[in-house]
């Protein structure tokens, strides 16, 4: 059982503490995560191009919404795909970034500890994250100016 599984755990417990959301939530975002994408040649078969240097996750359909699959070790990514998968290793706060609606996430699918997010959740982090960022610019600008 990882950090994160063990916040999870006690979130599903009392998910009305705020404390255990804060840690849950930072524990994610400061987390690395392992996502699986398509290899060169499946993009090639799907009918596409593969750009120099271009990612292309795997994202699921289920019930009408996409999933990006996210994976917080590489034993689990692979007992999910029943293989080795390829894979790209993304830090939380990136994720929450750089994921726009209607996406969802899938995290740790198979296991115990499955969590899905939602794009309301997802933006919310994306908030988070933005609001760090621009404390840091200004502490940093404050420090060099």
């Amino acid at each position: 059982m990882t950090e994160l599984d063990q916040a999870l755990e006690t979130l599903r417990q009392d998910s009305n503490d705020g404390r255990n959301q804060s840690k849950y939530y930072d524990l994610f975002l400061n987390a690395t995560f392992f996502v699986p994408k398509l290899d060169e040649r499946e993009t090639i078969e799907a009918g596409g191009e593969n750009a120099e240097g271009q990612v292309l996750p795997i994202i699921i359909e289920s019930e009408g919404n996409d999933y990006l699959m996210l994976f917080d070790s590489r034993e689990r990514m692979n007992a999910w795909a029943e293989s080795e998968v390829d894979s790209v290793e993304v830090p939380g706060y990136v994720l929450a970034a750089t994921t726009m609606p209607p996406l969802h996430w899938a995290l740790n699918v198979g296991t115990p500890y499955a969590k899905q997010f939602l794009p309301d959740e997802i933006a919310w982090l994306r908030e988070v994250v933005e609001k760090c960022n621009a404390a840091a610019a200004a502490e940093l600008a404050e420090e060099t100016g």
